[in-house]
């Protein structure tokens, strides 16, 4: 009876200094609100450091804008030009997400077809790797002669270079689906829609995100490296327009204001599919699912 009355006070008091499961939840949000904010602040204070060097090492030197313009002096001339600017990013963005568009279409529908019709894979994909390979920069003039739309032909360029990382993941995602799992849906007598809405779409979404976020940047790669190959010239024109203007008339501050609008552009392209991959997946996927470190 003796050990009974001390173990048991003993035992309340753990119990009454237990973190609760409230408490325990609090924390980890709070963990993880601070790694939220040092992913913001880290990044953005080295760049702020960055660019006060440059401006200093400009200042300090007397370097003349014509060679290397302050960051000062580029925002400046991006506010200074902006009508200018606004309407050659707007065009930029349009053809972009158009053929990102365009290459989220044609390689979902051909890599559904690559998994359901293996003769359709070995008949295609060797095509679809000869264009991946081929450099955008080299092909861009046959697609400007033969095209007769320039807008079409920039857009036919950004296409290629975006398709294939959608094309290459998703037939990935589509074939990494469990075999167990096939064999239980034919076992059930799953229709061939049934055995694709529940497992293999589930399977390859995770690979599609991922290559929907490289084909992102790859579209306005695409999309800038032919308008170069072009060298159009007028109102509907792009950033990559104003960059050659620029150097053609040696105004370096006004290249580096065209140059920061494409930067940040591909930075927000990132940031909205990586955030798009984060709510399609963080709850169900161990890639995008957060953990306490």
């Amino acid at each position: 009876m003796a050990s009974t009355s001390i173990t048991e006070p003993v035992a309340l008091a753990d119990v009454d200094t237990a973190p609760s499961e409230a408490s325990l939840r609090a924390h980890e949000d709070k963990l993880r609100r601070r790694e939220s904010l040092l992913r913001i602040v880290v990044p953005a204070a080295i760049v702020v450091v960055l660019l006060l060097i440059w401006e200093w090492t400009v200042r300090a030197n007397n370097i003349p804008h014509y060679i290397l313009p302050a960051p000062s002096l580029i925002l400046k001339t991006l506010f200074d030009n902006w009508d200018t600017l606004s309407s050659a990013l707007w065009f930029t963005v349009k053809l972009t997400l158009l053929a990102l568009l365009a290459a989220i279409v044609g390689g979902v529908l051909l890599a559904i077809a690559f998994a359901l019709f293996k003769w359709v894979e070995i008949g295609l994909f060797p095509i679809a790797v000869i264009l991946q390979v081929t450099p955008i920069i080299a092909i861009a003039p046959l697609i400007l002669i033969y095209v007769s739309s320039t807008t079409a032909a920039l857009l036919l360029c950004a296409w290629i270079v975006a398709f294939f990382p959608i094309l290459s993941n998703t037939v990935i995602g589509l074939k990494s689906a469990d075999s167990n799992l096939r064999d239980l849906f034919q076992l059930y007598k799953a229709s061939p829609w049934q055995t694709f809405r529940y497992l293999l779409a589930p399977s390859a979404l995770p690979y599609f995100m991922a290559g929907l976020k490289i084909a992102g940047g790859l579209s306005l790669i695409g999309a800038v490296v032919a308008e170069f190959t072009a060298g159009t010239a007028g109102k509907e024109t792009g950033l990559a327009s104003r960059i050659l203007e620029s150097s053609f008339r040696t105004e370096i501050p006004m290249m580096f204001a065209a140059l920061l609008l494409v930067s940040l552009l591909g930075i927000v392209i990132f940031i909205v599919f990586a955030a798009l991959s984060r709510m399609v997946l963080g709850h169900w996927h161990e890639s995008e699912m957060r953990r306490e470190r």
